[in-house]
């Protein structure tokens, strides 16, 4: 539906005196949801438009973040709506595996139970029943927003259909041997109890010991280091370089391992680095990646020493210790024995986190099961190369192509009972059958399904397809796939995009999940610093829109939208937003009580006066950028165009150039409430998609027609008058310098002071009552002394300022501080004549000096001019 065919009223000019965003928000949402503006239909002949949410994670709220991702698609999908597009916005939550069983186990032990009390049936149901409880709250938050979701198609990763998609391309990537079953070093969280991926582990540095420990004794010796001592207990051999002389009469005998009775074979590797401490490291494979690497070389025996709880499990003195408690006994012990060579404490190094509950990572030996990426990622790093899919800004390509370039296998399983259970059974022979939703698992005595859980990056990875009803082949697969766009912060580039990259390759046949990347980057307070709750500094949006209003909120985020970079915000840009919106709303309805109308068509050109031709050809060069701005995914620069535009020129300028023509009347002003009308309602066309709720409530009310959210996107006409805007802009310059001369008189806003125009000659002479008006100048009158004349675009505004300021008051300040800024220039520039002194002072110390010099010479000529300007006393 497009404007010509929206359901019409008679336009009103009733508007309340104020804009209050509490009044107008919610009643409007609701009435966009139930009139379906929102739906995307799948049979439409218009052209797909797709986006997916980012999935918020169920046990989630809306934090600034959110509001901001958010803010950037609606943009996006409002847009395309009004262009004719069939518009998808898929909403929908993530399951969030560790997290929401995290949340509803804290709720248990509330209760004094755990999830074992319950079993794993009855627990998962609890988590249902809690998501059923808590799981609307980003749906309600996401309406405060003004979200344009299809809320019919709102999707969850646990629901039937998409689990049904997770049990078909696991099957798929089975059968086709990209998912195997083995036993490996996997990052393994203790508080958690669960394996977890590369990525979702933290890396901070933290303060920790370093010891070198003596192994063997005599010529048999070697001293090793290590962060690690209770991993010692583990160690199956020591390893040195190959051509380490050093090392060479060792390798390949045996030397002892302290307090344990072992004793473990010394090996050549090319892995280590001799240059590196002793050169010699230990080998513990059963809990270290590097050294699980070793031991597969050397056929070594993993040994491990911990259990899920990072408990340690072996060598009676220390069996039952935490690793931290075994880490300070094992050292004391070896210290008795003298195997202590040197400790260094505190040892900053770096050491990896849980993200989720910030424990520290143990590596860990476990069989797990493991996407084989090799081929997957070949494709979707070749998909970005080929051009079949852009990363914008194109800078960020370099980060994706490090990742998929250099992918190691995924670990996909979760020690969870909340998730995707692993569809694999194991009979009571050994067998192991992977199942697809449309088989049934094998029954008898003996046969269980796997205990596992799939990682939840492997069902978001299936989103833009799993959403519109794969592995089906659905209408709206056909219609909507691949996304148009995918919107997400560059911190899950990894986590998720190339998840979906890889997927929706192997899954749709070669066809990539989306044609654009487009990356934003991270919201920080109005200091630069990251948002934390350890900070102090987290910013619920919810209470800006309570004080502010949702389009404040939403106009502030998009005005900081730098493709990639990270938004700084605070609470005054979201008040400098309101005043934006207020401002909107009062000449709005200024105009509306003026004469503003959209009735008829323009009147021609030759009607039109300069300031009306000025304003449409300006309007037609917004129309131009904002679409540029748009398609690069400039929202920071497409906000400021509109900003400056609404503000700067249509109300500052427009509106009070074409007061003098309201207040006369006639025909010139039914022509100027007509240009009026056409300027608004194309300025609120292109500002709904950033500031939705208030360019509905204006547009409506300018029109008369049903809603801006169907409206037709505006285009650019082509017009433009460069003369009208040359002769504009010549205006501008009269009337601020002029006022920058007032001001610096001292002389107040509203107050009127005698003037002569000498305007004949040049294209500013119709223009002499607007003039007069903006500037407050009166007739010059009888006695009039022309006591300061500026000269200004090829015309002179001479003033008579006798009796309206103390000029030889003013001559004496403007002495007093023309002395002050001729002193600082005398200093700046002996410093910088000072070869001694440049010779020996930092670079930053002499720029400084420098910008003071140029400070100084800017306010002495400024305060020259003013002086010239006076009158004489």
């Amino acid at each position: 539906m497009t404007e010509n065919t929206q359901q019409q009223t008679a336009p009103t000019t009733e508007l309340p005196t104020q804009y209050a965003p509490a009044e107008v928000e919610g009643a409007l949402y609701e009435r966009w949801v139930e009139r379906g503006y929102f739906e995307a239909d799948e049979k439409s002949d218009k052209p797909p438009y797709t986006i997916v949410i980012p999935p918020p994670n169920v046990t989630g709220s809306l934090h600034l973040g959110h509001a901001f991702e958010h803010t950037l698609i609606d943009a996006l999908t409002r847009r395309k709506r009004m262009q004719g597009y069939e518009t998808l916005w898929q909403p929908g939550m993530d399951h969030a595996g560790i997290a929401t069983q995290n949340v509803v186990e804290r709720e248990l032990a509330k209760e004094g139970k755990s999830r074992h009390d319950l079993g794993r049936e009855a627990f998962v149901e609890r988590v249902w029943q809690w998501k059923a409880e808590s799981g609307g709250q980003i749906s309600g938050q996401m309406r405060r927003l003004g979200d344009g979701v299809a809320w019919s198609r709102e999707r969850f990763t646990m629901d039937e259909g998409l689990s049904q998609a997770v049990q078909t391309i696991f099957k798929k990537l089975y059968d086709d041997e990209l998912i195997y079953r083995a036993e490996r070093i996997i990052n393994w969280c203790p508080r958690c109890l669960t394996a977890i991926s590369d990525i979702e582990v933290e890396y901070q540095d933290d303060d920790g010991e370093l010891v070198s420990i003596r192994y063997g004794s005599g010529d048999a010796e070697i001293v090793v280091a290590t962060t690690r001592a209770e991993t010692m207990l583990g160690d199956t051999a020591v390893a040195v370089h190959p051509d380490d002389e050093r090392y060479k009469h060792l390798i390949g005998t045996e030397i002892e391992l302290p307090l344990t009775g072992r004793r473990i074979p010394v090996v050549a590797d090319g892995h280590v680095d001799p240059e590196f401490g002793t050169g010699a490291v230990k080998v513990t494979p059963a809990h270290d990646p590097n050294d699980f690497e070793i031991g597969q070389r050397h056929d070594l025996p993993s040994i491990a020493v911990m259990d899920e709880h990072a408990v340690i499990t072996v060598h009676g003195p220390f069996q039952g210790l935490d690793r931290l408690e075994a880490r300070s006994a094992i050292v004391a012990a070896l210290r008795a024995e003298g195997r202590i060579v040197a400790e260094k404490r505190p040892y900053t190094h770096s050491v990896g986190h849980c993200s989720r509950c910030k424990t520290t990572i143990e590596p860990r030996l476990s069989m797990q099961w493991w996407v084989k990426v090799g081929p997957l990622a070949e494709a979707a790093g070749d998909a970005v190369r080929d051009g079949k899919v852009k990363i914008h800004p194109q800078e960020m390509e370099k980060r994706y192509f490090d990742w998929v370039d250099n992918l190691h296998d995924w670990c996909i399983s979760r020690q969870l009972w909340w998730g995707h259970r692993i569809p694999v059974w194991y009979g009571p022979n050994g067998e192991v059958v992977c199942v697809g939703p449309d088989e049934e698992p094998p029954a008898g005595e003996g046969w269980h399904q796997d205990t596992d859980v799939l990682d939840t990056w492997f069902s978001s990875g299936l989103w833009p397809f799993s959403t519109l009803g794969w592995p089906e082949q659905t209408e709206s697969l056909a219609k909507f796939y691949p996304n148009s766009v995918l919107v997400t912060g560059y911190d899950i580039l990894f986590f998720w995009v190339a998840r979906m990259m890889m997927f929706g390759l192997y899954a749709m046949d070669g066809t990539p999940p989306f044609h654009t990347i487009a990356l934003h980057g991270m919201v920080r307070d109005q200091n630069g610093k990251k948002m934390s709750k350890s900070f102090g500094n987290v910013v619920n949006p919810l209470d800006w829109m309570d004080e502010y209003g949702s389009d404040a909120v939403r106009f502030t985020l998009a005005n900081g939208a730098n493709p990639g970079v990270d938004v700084p915000i605070g609470e005054d840009w979201v008040k400098a937003s309101r005043n934006f919106a207020n401002k909107i709303w009062n000449a709005t309805r200024f105009a509306l009580m003026n004469g503003a109308t959209i009735e008829g068509d323009l009147p021609p050109v030759e009607q039109l006066s300069a300031t009306d031709r000025w304003i449409l050809s300006r309007l037609n060069k917004t129309v131009a950028q904002v679409d540029a701005y748009y398609e690069d995914y400039q929202f920071a620069k497409l906000s400021d165009a509109l900003y400056h535009f609404a503000w700067d020129e249509v109300f500052d300028w427009y509106v009070e150039l074409s007061k003098t023509t309201f207040f006369a009347g006639g025909e010139q002003a039914k022509v100027s409430g007509r240009v009026l009308g056409e300027v608004l309602d194309v300025m609120l066309r292109l500002l709904h998609p950033i500031v939705p709720f208030v360019t509905e409530a204006l547009w409506t009310t300018l029109t008369g027609r049903e809603s801006v959210v169907i409206a037709e996107w505006p285009s650019d006409s082509g017009f433009r008058d460069e003369a009208a805007e040359a002769e504009i802009e010549n205006l501008q310059k009269v009337v601020t310098e002029v006022r920058r001369f007032r001001a610096d008189q001292g002389l107040q806003p509203g107050q009127k002071v005698p003037a002569r125009l000498e305007l004949d000659g040049t294209a500013l002479a119709p223009h002499e009552a607007a003039i007069r008006q903006l500037l407050r100048l009166q007739p010059e009158g009888e006695g009039f002394s022309a006591t300061a004349s500026l000269p200004v675009a090829g015309a002179t505004v001479s003033l008579d300022l006798s009796g309206t300021i103390d000029v030889a008051a003013e001559r004496k300040r403007l002495a007093k501080d023309l002395a002050a800024a001729e002193k600082e220039k005398a200093q700046a520039e002996g410093k910088l004549g000072n070869e001694a002194f440049l010779a020996k002072a930092p670079d930053n110390v002499v720029d400084k000096i420098r910008t003071r010099l140029a400070k100084a010479e800017e306010d002495i000529a400024r305060i020259q001019a003013q002086l010239e300007r006076l009158p004489q006393a």
